[in-house]
């Protein structure tokens, strides 16, 4: 507000209306000043309307620089955004190497077939790598290791009879020991007692035990024995190294006492029984060594291996006439009255046996009951 006396002498002649509402000034006036401009007012009312109108010009000014600079910022970002183009090709980072302290662990040995289990249907090299891997034991004690000692005793020797034909030309098995009659035989490994055949038994291997093992896949037999154990029948559970036997001569006939050992296996259930060829497997299995003045016994893996004479080579079938014409001889009288029958017939005894049983068949793996004095299952035995 300005008094009239007070008013600079610079101010605008003239101005007798108010800048406001245009009504005549009173002597007391309101001069409200700007940058741009003066302006005489009339009253206090005049003055604050004319402060609110250039708020609002100023307010609305600022709402257009506003949506400008946004305006400006959205386009603006919208050509420094980059567009979606071609996937470019990622590269992963590495991690850098790290120092090698040890020496890499070397490369593994190739296995025999059979180890990581075998083929279907098994065969006979995956039971025999089976058979490896497994806590077997020798049937006969030490501390020697006892083989078969003449091309006679090992396994597809000449042998009398229809035989089945994986044992070549006969003989299923093969003839060990007979060093000392009686002496202690054997189970070679953990199993049930699938037969036990008690009576002398001429014609057919003498008294003999079969066992069965791994579930009724795997069968061991033992012939000539001269003695078997009362409590030893069918169903039975042996371990490993239980005596089962006592070596013998019943059903051999004129031959010095030994033990037949057969191996047969049958892969499964209700499937063909194959007999085996023992004698790789008892070279290498461990021997129970008795221990002096009694009549336990310590199993040893340090006995030195035996060593195999192999499988006899099969026979054409004229020369197995021969030669069971030749044994058909000796039977009859030729060991005592004919000489040339003497040269002709090998030196070792073991030949001149009893007639074995015929090829097992496939049946139930579980033991029944014992069968007491019924006919003996098909099994193999020795001449």
């Amino acid at each position: 507000m300005i008094d009239p006396e007070e008013a600079p002498s610079d101010m605008p002649q003239g101005s007798a209306i108010c800048g406001v509402c245009g009504g005549p000034l009173p002597a007391t006036r309101y001069v409200h000043v700007d940058p741009w401009s003066v302006v005489v007012l009339c009253s206090a009312a005049c003055l604050h309307e004319i402060v609110r109108a250039r708020r609002r010009v100023g307010w609305a000014a600022r709402r257009r620089r506003t949506k400008s600079a946004a305006v400006a910022l959205i386009l603006g970002s919208i050509f420094v955004t980059p567009h979606a183009g071609p996937a470019s090709r990622r590269r992963i980072a590495r991690a850098a190497p790290t120092p090698q302290t040890r020496l890499p662990p070397p490369a593994p040995h190739a296995l025999p077939p059979g180890w990581y289990g075998p083929e279907w249907p098994p065969t006979e090299t995956n039971f025999l790598a089976s058979l490896g891997q497994d806590a077997w034991i020798h049937p006969l004690s030490g501390p020697v290791r006892r083989m078969p000692r003449a091309d006679s005793r090992v396994f597809g020797a000449v042998r009398p009879g229809e035989r089945p034909a994986e044992c070549r030309n006969g003989h299923c098995g093969v003839d060990l020991g007979g060093e000392i009659w009686g002496e202690q035989v054997h189970a070679v490994h953990e199993g049930v007692v699938d037969y036990v055949q008690r009576s002398a038994n001429p014609d057919r291997g003498g008294e003999f035990v079969r066992l069965a093992h791994r579930d009724g896949t795997v069968f061991t037999q033992y012939f000539h024995l001269a003695a078997i154990p009362a409590g030893l029948e069918r169903g039975v559970h042996v371990k490993g190294g239980d005596v089962i036997g006592l070596l013998g001569d019943t059903g051999v006939k004129e031959s010095a006492p030994h033990l037949h050992f057969a191996i047969s296996v049958r892969p499964w259930k209700d499937g063909p029984e194959r007999y085996l060829d023992p004698e790789p497997l008892i070279a290498l299995w461990p021997v129970r060594v008795p221990v002096e003045g009694g009549e336990s016994g310590l199993v040893t893996t340090l006995a030195r291996p035996g060593l195999p004479l192999g499988s006899a080579p099969l026979l054409s079938a004229s020369a197995q006439k021969r030669k069971a014409a030749r044994l058909a001889k000796l039977k009859h009288g030729g060991r005592h009255g004919d000489g040339d029958a003497r040269a002709e017939v090998p030196a070792d005894p073991a030949e001149d046996e009893g007639q074995e049983p015929a090829r097992p068949t496939s049946g139930d793996d579980k033991a029944p009951p014992d069968r007491g004095d019924e006919t003996p299952p098909p099994t193999t035995g020795d001449e």
